[in-house]
């Protein structure tokens, strides 16, 4: 089997194989730190060897990750939040490997998009089920493809205006620390808001918008909660788009909070789309995807139908 070359079909059994986990302790800012051995307790239960992957940083998880893959493991099982998930993707995309993600962090968007329980044990009992019966479900992924041929695939959501601004000055602070400091990058990015001008094209059908905030979801949630497509569905073959349009401050400011609740496209300033393939120009954003910064625009970003096999 060769990586990111081939996609699964609709569904289809489990081959036999290891179980390669990768963990995050650092997730949900530590305050899963002791639920690992339990999670590897569980799935040793299912009667399939479990191997811990290295993941002493972001680069070797990935490597990792992929050496499993093609080394010939059954089923890749993340332990942590979306970037965990997201390193993971990186690697089981377009592969017969099946895929369960423990939400252990502090954003759980893709898991919960995709139907497995918030408890990670819970969920992690999800998982096990599906690897005894040898049992996968399909869903699909967004590929991102930069102008250079560059390719990243993601599960839940794609931000490319004002969240991606605000998570790339929180990643360039080294002051202060914590949640402080993405409080701290949203103040500044407020005070520079401005629209931006950007190319959009649905299906190939092009339009020129101004705005402040857009973002692509296969998954209705980022953010840990924040139902910025609340209508996207991973399972139907297409990507929501949702922008805000050239609002000032404070009406960005009253819009934001409704997006926990979905209800943000009730307002006119507010605008959503459905597509298949979505081309995203603008200048100067670099993309956050799952959370994890991804591509700068432009972009094409594609949905692909049963890109991952679902251990559910």
């Amino acid at each position: 089997m060769t990586v990111n070359d081939h996609l699964p079909g609709p569904a289809g059994p489990l081959p036999d194989g290891r179980v390669a986990v990768l963990a995050n302790p650092t997730a949900g800012r530590g305050r899963y730190r002791g639920l690992l051995p339990a999670v590897l307790d569980r799935l040793g239960a299912a009667g399939r060897p479990v191997d811990l992957l290295d993941a002493g940083s972001a680069t070797r998880a990935g490597a990792a990750c992929r050496a499993a893959v093609a080394d010939g493991a059954a089923a890749l099982v993340t332990v942590g939040g979306d970037g965990t998930v997201h390193l993971a993707l990186q690697a089981v995309a377009g592969t017969d490997v099946g895929f369960g993600p423990v939400p252990a962090g502090t954003g759980n968007d893709f898991a919960v998009g995709t139907g497995f329980p918030v408890d990670p044990l819970a969920a992690a009992d999800v998982i096990v089920a599906a690897l005894a019966a040898g049992r996968t479900r399909p869903a699909d992924l967004a590929r991102m493809t930069g102008p250079d041929g560059a390719l990243r695939w993601y599960g839940a959501v794609l931000a490319a205006g004002f969240d991606a601004l605000v998570n790339e000055r929180a990643n360039r602070m080294s002051w202060p620390r914590g949640r402080r400091r993405y409080d701290l990058a949203i103040l500044v990015e407020l005070a520079r808001l401005r629209p931006r001008h950007y190319t959009l094209r649905l299906d190939g059908v092009p339009q020129e918008l101004e705005a402040v905030l857009v973002a692509v979801g296969n998954c209705p949630s980022y953010g840990g909660g924040m139902r910025i497509c609340p209508a996207a569905d991973p399972t139907d073959g297409l990507l929501d788009v949702v922008y805000a349009g050239p609002v000032g401050r404070a009406t960005l400011t009253r819009i934001k909070p409704r997006v926990y609740r979905g209800t943000h496209l009730d307002h006119p300033m507010v605008h959503s789309a459905r597509a298949r393939t979505v081309e995203l120009v603008a200048e100067d954003i670099v993309g956050y995807a799952d959370g994890e910064r991804a591509l700068p625009l432009p972009v094409t970003v594609t949905a692909v139908p049963a890109a991952v096999r679902l251990l559910r």
